[in-house]
């Protein structure tokens, strides 16, 4: 009989990030946990972040492991469910705190990474500015504590799935709150007139937004075909944005996966202002924004969103590069 070997085995040590936010929010926060992954290769790197995430924490290549967390708007999750031993290190990609800082110091991790608060002074952090780009803050917050970070790493690898409209600019007419909804009636107008110039238009929306993804086909005239609405899986949305001619949309999710896949895009802003959530600068994107800022969470279209206009984005898509060869 062969004896069993007992022997114990090494525990593999874990770093916890909390970023329990949207698909955008974790695309602004992959140069982050790119750098995590490459100054702690040992660790298991876990990502409290909603479920429905995790083909999009895959595609980073920098986490291992999805632990479900959420909770409505951008409020801090009550609880995560953690297992185990506390946290070797956790980082609070999340927020400023306290609630997002007091959530991770309830593991009692042997290490904390975040941004200092003046109610919890033990939190040795470096200070936060309300104004920095998003990229740009949790890659300082990182460096603050001795790991280089760098904002432009930021890319995804090319989606397996085939696109289902190669070629299409891509029109996505939702965002997270009404503020940052453009009107349906100037979306269908651009869609009129880029196919007017021959170019094959798609709508796309997420599970909420239906109503928007079916008002907006219709006005415009779209085919069954060109109208995916639901909210696609990950995968087939990713592959969309990549093969896209462009994406047109408002400062939501869908504009950060067109820059993680390099696809020419146009996103209109307001009422918060693309110094904090905009692309890189880059030809391939354009950020149309006229200010000043104003409620993100406003029941209406914002007014600085409403002084873009159609003729606007028909003259951004018009300045774009051109597309490269295949």
């Amino acid at each position: 009989m062969t004896t069993p070997d007992r022997t114990a085995q090494p525990v593999r040590p874990r770093l916890l990030v909390l970023r329990a936010l949207g698909l955008g929010d974790l695309l602004a926060g992959v140069p982050a946990l790119r750098a995590l992954r490459r100054a702690h290769p040992g660790h298991e790197l876990v990502l409290a972040a909603p479920a429905e995430l995790a083909p999009v924490a895959e595609a980073t290549g920098a986490v291992d492991r999805l632990l479900p967390a959420s909770a409505p708007g951008r409020a801090v999750p009550r609880s995560l469910d953690w297992t185990g031993p506390p946290p070797d290190i956790a980082v609070d990609l999340h927020g400023n705190g306290p609630p997002s800082h007091r959530l991770l110091l309830g593991l009692r991790p042997l290490k904390l990474l975040a941004f200092a608060h003046p109610d919890l002074p033990g939190i040795d952090g470096p200070p936060w500015y309300p104004e920095e780009h998003e990229r740009d803050r949790w890659c300082r917050l990182l460096r603050a504590y001795g790991i280089d970070a760098d904002p432009g790493d930021l890319l995804l690898p090319r989606p397996r799935t085939a696109s289902p409209a190669p070629g299409a600019v891509v029109l996505h007419p939702g965002a997270g709150s009404p503020a940052r909804c453009w009107p349906v009636e100037r979306y269908a107008a651009v869609a009129a007139e880029l196919r007017g110039r021959g170019l094959r238009v798609v709508v796309t929306g997420g599970p909420a937004e239906g109503d928007l993804v079916a008002r907006l086909a219709k006005q415009t005239g779209l085919p069954d075909t060109d109208v995916f609405d639901g909210g696609l899986p990950f995968e087939r949305l990713s592959a969309l944005v990549a093969d896209a001619h462009a994406v047109i949309s408002g400062d939501t999710g869908i504009a950060h996966l067109a820059v993680a896949h390099g696809t020419r895009s146009v996103t209109l802003f307001g009422p918060v202002a693309p110094s904090r959530w905009g692309p890189p600068p880059d030809p391939r994107h354009r950020a149309l924004w006229y200010g000043p800022e104003g409620d993100p969470h406003g029941r209406r279209p914002d007014p600085a969103l409403l002084r873009v206009t159609v003729e606007d984005v028909l003259r951004a898509v018009g300045e774009l590069p051109a597309a490269p060869r295949p």
